[in-house]
């Protein structure tokens, strides 16, 4: 359980500053430490547990179907992690409490530092790939918000938006790594993965895996060729870019790597890969560091190249060079935050980053001269500080990998070549801020900063050389812990500043002269680089999204043109061809099923379905005739289901015909009775090849499973609808029971649609045309007797109906949706009949409720059952006797079917019985006056 907490903690620690932000910025900034810190404590707390080799889980199951746990584990590597990401993440929050400007809404960054913590942390330590994934997403987020902090800058926001493209892309990428590998393995729990190696090693779909997983990895720690959007991150506020470029989302691509080595490295693609991207990245880094002139900008591109170091070191694989790798993470974590807060430090203070506009800060702040020095000779790996040990390390596993075979020569002469001009860019650093003269004068007169603004870079900058002086008593315990967890196994070393001389010394000795060397000739390496065309990787990303976006406006243009029939058109061309070639894949489209022999009647209704369909397209311009000829149709697909024993169905569809006919005929009152020919010949042409060919496609297609054996699980049904649900009638059976949420589902939408109808046609009021397209008046008997006394006598007999249809619903054709149709359908020819004021004089209650109340009573029927502890909408029936009544049966199921028979009621009359009455006046006949009388009479008739 403690694991869950470290876990949570941060995460609940967002809230925190959103809280207490009005408390002012230390109470803030105290408040929002608290749950970090304890993290920080619970995590230490578990550390005699890791040495003494106990296994720390945590695991509940969150989302099963898809092997998503809520999984956390704690071992050396997320030790090493934690402690990073929580202790660095406070002494950034102390750092930013001092950095920040008065006018700064501090709460807001506080929060999105904290989330970005948060996520960190649950990244290092998920037992789950896809819990793993998630974390790694909400990295993305939140540092999208943190780099877009200062949101009124245009570098900020491109900043941000090319940060989240590209590492977003990467979580893609990986998230279908993450799945094959899930695959391969059979879980996606990380203890499976990681004991599945050679498993994974040896499925033929492991180079596609690695590749997908590496392009996540290589793309959140800016290795080449995602290496261009760290740099331009740095338009983030000092803090963050502290933050991110030591303890976090860099790291995470690393920790990745690592996280997975004992699973999916020891290959030779691995090896090759890996380390070569990682070399190029190196050298790529430590080149551009040398030339920047803005502080951030140095130490941007110093992290791209040190990344590049450790994913070399992680690609070289043997256990010496993941000690290594380790090892560097927790050493550039300790130097780089230091650098990055002197850099905030000067720019607080001098009000420049730029080198041209800094020098001889030594004497106004001694302090900060020391602390850099320190940090950056860290950086070149100078002897008695904790970068010249892990580069050490790196130079010996270089000497020793044989990654390019017969040019494995090259390997320690490229990393020699890197340590040369990080030993460059540092001295250029340091040199170039506190005692080279400055050719202009800063904006401001440089001091040094409040005592605790420079703490945390004190605190890290002593680190830094305790480690490089005290190696195995500082580091030792946690480097054997972290390796442990990578390797699977206790590694036996011995961390030491001396090792004799020897050949890694020398390629030290090389690097640090020949570094001098190259900042001594920095101008000529200038002259060189400008003799090229500069590229702004920034600009080139901007124009390449813009090119996207507008070859992507240009397609949708060419799909998306506001043409209906367009769309429809593509839909139906699509499906036909997606239809066509699985058809043309069948072998025979005849399956081996006897066929039922077409007597006269199945021929007569089939054709007077094609004789309806054909009549509804030829007579498309004429409203009320095309209506009736798909009334035809309606009408004979009900009688196909009662000719092929479907009573329920064709019960529903009369009833549902009849409805959509009424609301048709409403519907089209208030649009032209004629409309003008628009399509051409030719357009009409490919439309009927394209509704033939579609046609003849699904004709084929039903016939092909029509007369094949299909499994099917209908057997089930009707051996259960009985013992299971105590009903005969098996269609009413399944939606009232077997699939009960289903149907609770689509009453709610059904009910919800009314409620949205209802509420568009409350205030509508539509022009109602007097006479028709030839001026024909239309009859002033707007309420036939005839049809009047027809509507009174059917109601009480309609509803008697439907009374009967729902109360055989359970064991014979009917149900509580067939009722309510029929219902509304008696009623809706009341108001059809005598009008709706006349009608709701005498109905005078409202149907929101009733449909509202229908879709709760089917819900409460659901939750009536866990009282009995039974699951969610689980149905209860039983036979009872009564004198005189006889033997009868009463199931729950016949209260779900009234909830379903009042939504039903309800949502279907408040769309038809409103539609009925969104009507002003009548428009006067064709050449007839519009007289005062006229009009003030029709006004308050509604149709």
């Amino acid at each position: 359980m403690i694991l869950l907490w470290i876990s949570l903690l941060p995460l609940l620690g967002v809230l925190v500053p959103v809280f207490t932000q009005k408390r002012g910025r230390r109470y803030c900034t105290q408040t929002t430490a608290l749950l970090p810190a304890l993290a920080l404590l619970l995590t230490l707390s578990q550390v005699p547990a890791l040495v003494a080799g106990e296994a720390l889980r945590f695991s509940i199951e969150w989302v099963p179907t898809l092997g998503l746990d809520l999984a956390f584990r704690l071992d050396g590597l997320s030790l090493l992690f934690n402690i990073l990401i929580l202790g660095i993440g406070l002494l950034i929050l102390l750092y930013a409490h001092y950095y920040l400007s008065p006018e700064e809404p501090f709460g807001r960054f506080y929060a999105y530092l904290i989330l970005f913590m948060a996520s960190m942390v649950g990244i290092v330590m998920s037992d789950n790939l896809l819990l793993l994934w998630l974390f790694w997403e909400l990295t993305s987020i939140s540092s999208f918000l943190l780099i877009g902090y200062w949101s009124h800058r245009s570098d900020a926001r491109k900043g941000a938006r090319m940060a989240l493209a590209v590492t977003g892309a990467g979580g893609l990428a990986l998230l279908a790594g993450l799945l094959l590998l899930g695959d391969i393995v059979g879980s996606f729990s990380m203890d499976e993965v990681l004991a599945s190696g050679s498993e994974i090693l040896a499925d033929p779909r492991y180079p596609w895996m690695l590749g997908l997983v590496l392009l996540g990895a290589f793309a959140k720690s800016a290795q080449f060729p995602f290496q261009f959007w760290l740099p331009h991150a740095m338009a983030a506020p000092t803090p963050v870019s502290a933050y991110l470029h030591s303890a976090t989302m860099v790291k995470a691509g690393i920790f990745l790597m690592a996280r997975l080595h004992p699973a999916i490295a020891g290959s030779e693609l691995w090896t090759v890969v890996v380390s070569l991207i990682g070399m190029t990245t190196m050298l790529y880094g430590a080149w551009f560091a040398l030339m920047k002139t803005d502080l951030k900008g140095i130490l941007a591109f110093s992290t791209v190249s040190h990344l590049g170091l450790i994913t070399v070191l992680l690609g070289i694989g043997s256990p010496m060079a993941v000690l290594a790798a380790l090892f560097h993470i927790l050493n550039h974590a300790t130097f780089k935050a230091a650098l990055f807060m002197s850099s905030g430090i000067i720019d607080h203070e001098a009000g420049t980053r730029e080198l041209k506009r800094l020098g001889g800060l030594r004497r106004a702040m001694p302090v900060t001269a020391l602390l850099t020095t320190l940090a950056g000779a860290a950086m070149a790996g100078v002897p008695l500080l904790n970068g010249f040990l892990s580069k050490e390390m790196f130079f010996t596993e270089t000497l020793a990998t044989p990654v390019l075979g017969g040019l494995s020569w090259l390997m320690p002469l490229l990393a020699t070549l890197g340590g040369i001009l990080s030993v460059a860019y540092s001295l250029r650093l340091v040199h170039a801020v506190f005692f080279a003269p400055a050719k202009e004068a800063p904006p401001k007169s440089p001091h040094e900063p409040p005592r605790m603004m420079r703490a945390p870079m004190e605190l890290l900058v002593t680190l830094c050389v305790l480690v490089g002086l005290f190696p195995s008593l500082m580091a030792g315990g946690l480097m054997d812990l972290a390796t442990q967890a990578v390797l699977g196994e206790s590694l036996d070393f011995h961390l030491a500043i001396w090792h004799g001389f020897n050949l890694p010394l020398a390629m030290s000795g090389i690097a640090i002269v020949a570094g001098l060397t190259a900042y001594w000739r920095h101008p000529d390496l200038r002259r060189f680089l400008q003799g090229f065309a500069p590229v702004d990787a920034r600009i080139v990303f901007e124009r390449a999204m813009q090119g996207l976006a507008r070859r992507a406006e240009t397609l949708l243009q060419g799909i998306d043109n506001g043409s209906l029939q367009r769309y429809v058109g593509l839909l139906l061309l699509a499906s036909l061809l997606l239809g066509g070639l699985g058809l043309s894949m069948m072998p025979s489209l005849t399956g081996d099923q006897p066929q039922r022999p077409v007597d006269g009647v199945l021929l007569v209704g089939a054709a007077l379905m094609v004789f309806g369909g054909l009549g509804t397209v030829v007579a498309h311009r004429h409203r009320l005739i095309s209506l009736l000829m798909l009334s035809v149709v309606g009408l004979l697909v009900s009688l196909t289901f009662a000719r092929f024993s479907a009573p329920d169905l064709a019960l529903t569809q009369l009833s549902v015909e009849v409805v959509t006919m009424i609301l048709l005929m409403l519907a089209l009152f208030f649009l032209p009775q004629r409309t003008a020919r628009e399509s051409s010949a030719t357009r009409t042409f490919r439309d009927t090849v394209l509704s033939v060919a579609l046609g003849m496609a699904v004709a084929s297609l039903n016939y092909a499973v029509l007369t094949r054996d299909n499994a099917s699980i209908s057997s089930f049904f009707l051996d259960n609808s009985v013992p299971g649900g105590g009903g005969h009638n098996v269609v009413n059976v399944i939606l009232v029971d077997f699939r009960g949420f289903d149907t609770l589902g689509e009453i709610t939408v059904l009910a919800l649609a009314g409620l949205a109808i209802f509420k568009l046609l409350r205030r509508l009021r539509l022009f109602m045309p007097h006479s028709d397209a030839e001026g024909r008046l239309w009859s002033l008997d707007r309420y036939p007797m005839i049809l009047t006394s027809i509507s009174m006598a059917l109601l009480p007999l309609a509803l008697l109906v439907s009374a009967f249809i729902f109360l055989r619903g359970h064991n014979l054709p009917g149900g509580g949706f067939i009722a309510g149709l029929v219902t509304a359908v008696a009623l809706i020819l009341l108001y059809m009949a005598r009008g709706v004021e006349w009608a709701q004089e005498r109905l005078q209650f409202e149907y929101q409720p009733v449909a509202i109340a229908g879709v709760g009573i089917a819900a409460l029927t659901g939750v009536g059952s866990w009282l009995f502890g039974e699951p969610f909408l689980t149905s209860a029936f039983g036979h009872f006797h009564l004198p005189l009544v006889g033997d009868f049966e009463l199931a729950t199921a016949m209260l779900f079917d009234l909830g379903v028979y009042l939504a039903v009621v309800g949502a279907t009359l408040m769309i038809l019985a409103n539609l009925g009455k969104v009507t002003t006046a009548h428009s006067p006949a064709k050449g007839a006056p519009a007289t005062d009388e006229n009009l003030s009479r029709s006004s308050k008739e509604k149709h």
